[in-house]
């Protein structure tokens, strides 16, 4: 009688758990329902003073979108000019637009820590993500890393390097010149020029000279090596999409399977650099002889230096160092490049003027071989504020450098924002600001950086963020810089141009700006007298 009794309860114990399993279901559905709306609540209340889109006070959905539009940066300036110098650009992000803030959003002394923004941007060869000079969000590790390796960065220290400049700035002229350019009495047409993909292709051949004495190829080939180009492109268009909701990083662009698919997810270009590594410490156990006393030499030589005399180096300080040049150094410079060309070539007067100065600069001796030197380009007034307009206008990076704000929080342009905020800004946004740069900040025009007085021309120079800002610009800007001086009149004495079919150029942006339809025919110009 007792197991029936036993039996029973336990059947009707079964019977009345069935019963409440969907009330139980309905019970943590309406917590966790309950939980998320108060999230959302709060998080709606918190930055609920600073304008912006409704959506982007509930969710990132909208800045996903914008990025995955390609058209991100068009979208920051309609919203600044629509909001403000502050918008809400997500539930925890806000964009300031408002070049005087610069200094403080991108302070040096205590400065902002980067957001979660920068670990879609890390390294992740096995899963595990290595920190770099730019991704890394921890202070401490990103001093161990710069502070090392800053000196060869340093102008000073670049301007050694300029030979290796002048050797790839030779390839790229005879390579166009034998591949597109059509003599006066030549019966044969030449092809259409990509101007575009060669100057991207000479910046990845010239940061190879600069970092391992070695170019990747991409000149002589007339190809994208490896497909490291395309690679790099295809990684910057899903990780900018990760930068907009950090936490699709584990579930999507960092998930096993497709780490997989991606080889461990060592890129072509991080690949060609460990290689390049392997090869130089191979050499100097066979010679038992290393070139450190030398001041000419490459950017892989001093690291291994420092590598070699610092054992307190994190063990993946080498592989950042070398694959970030790659990475990062070149499509920055490329894309720079690109811009510049663009608007020359669309702007028959600024072309003319910048031509009439370089080769008046020619006619004097200061270009001998029709390659521009570092020290004379860099004094010539048109080209620097052509160079300027151009990084203002049109920017490498087109996301705001994220930072968060400090817990005790912090007041930007009148706005107090609470700590823990993510703020950033655009070098597209800053750039176009009409206060500063004046009512036709939209439009391409060199002269304004020769109108105005000293005072203003620093305030506007500090309104180009180009490289970043403060105490985490990129270090990399001055190589960018050596090579924007020296190519750009270098390619204006050697060639003519005429663009072809203008209308087919076009912008796109998720991480970094690129540029497509920059075709060209090329003609040789005539030595300029004097040299």
């Amino acid at each position: 009688m007792d197991e029936q009794h036993g039996e029973k309860a336990i059947n009707t114990a079964a019977r009345t758990s069935k019963r409440n399993l969907p009330w139980l279901a309905v019970a943590v559905a309406a917590l966790a329902a309950s939980w998320l709306l108060v999230s959302m609540v709060r998080s709606y209340w918190r930055l609920a003073h600073i304008p912006g889109p409704f959506l982007a006070r509930l969710t990132n959905a909208p800045r996903f979108g914008w990025v995955l539009s390609n058209k991100a940066h068009e979208a920051h300036v309609t919203l600044h000019r629509r909001y403000g110098p502050v918008v809400r650009f997500g539930p925890n992000m806000v964009s300031v637009g408002a070049p005087a803030e610069v200094g403080t959003v991108y302070r040096f002394a205590k400065p902002w820590l980067k957001s979660d923004f920068y670990t879609a941007l890390m390294m992740k060869p096995n899963g595990k993500p290595i920190p770099g000079i730019f991704a890394a969000q921890d202070e401490d590790i990103h001093r161990r890393l710069k502070k090392p390796v800053s000196g060869a960065y340093a102008m000073t220290t670049l301007v050694s390097f300029e030979p290796y400049v002048d050797t790839t700035m030779r390839v790229l002229c005879d390579e166009l010149r034998a591949r597109f350019v059509t003599e006066e009495n030549d019966p044969d047409n030449k092809p259409e020029c990509d101007l575009g993909q060669w100057l991207q292709m000479f910046a990845f051949d010239v940061i190879g000279e600069l970092t391992f004495s070695k170019r990747l190829g991409f000149l002589e080939t007339g190809t994208d090596v490896n497909g490291v180009m395309a690679s790099i492109w295809h990684m910057f268009q899903e990780t900018a999409l990760v930068t907009q909701m950090p936490w699709l990083d584990a579930v999507w662009t960092n998930n096993p399977v497709r780490r997989h698919l991606r080889g461990k997810g060592i890129s072509p270009g991080a690949a060609f650099a460990m290689a390049r590594v392997q090869e130089r410490r191979a050499l100097m156990q066979t010679t038992d002889k290393n070139d450190w006393d030398r001041d000419t030499r490459d950017f892989l030589s001093r690291f291994l230096e420092i590598e070699a005399k610092d054992p307190s180096l994190p063990p993946y300080a080498l592989a950042a160092w070398a694959s970030s040049n790659i990475t990062a150094g070149s499509d920055t410079t490329g894309i720079y490049l690109r811009a510049m060309f663009h608007y020359l070539l669309t702007h028959p007067a600024t072309l003319a003027r910048l031509r009439a100065e370089v080769d008046a600069a020619a006619a004097a001796g200061d270009m001998p071989e029709s390659l521009a030197p570092w020290r004379r380009a860099r004094e010539l007034p048109y080209l620097d504020a052509c160079i300027k307009e151009a990084g203002r206008l049109h920017p490498p990076f087109g996301l705001p450098y994220e930072r968060v704000v400090p817990p005790e929080g912090a007041t930007v342009c009148g706005k107090f924002l609470p700590g823990g905020t993510v703020v950033g800004m655009s070098a597209f946004v800053v750039g176009r600001d009409r206060e500063l740069f004046g009512d036709d900040a939209d439009s391409w025009r060199p002269e304004r950086w020769l109108e105005v007085g000293e005072e203003k021309r620093r305030r506007m120079e500090g309104g180009l963020i180009a490289f970043g800002a403060g105490h985490r610009s990129c270090m990399g800007k001055h190589i960018a810089y050596l090579e924007m001086y020296k190519v750009v009149p270098t390619l204006l004495l050697h060639f003519d141009y005429e663009l072809v079919e203008p209308q087919n150029y076009r912008i796109e942006n998720r991480w970094f700006v690129m540029q497509h339809g920059l075709i060209v025919r090329l003609k040789n110009r005539k030595p300029v007298t004097g040299q």
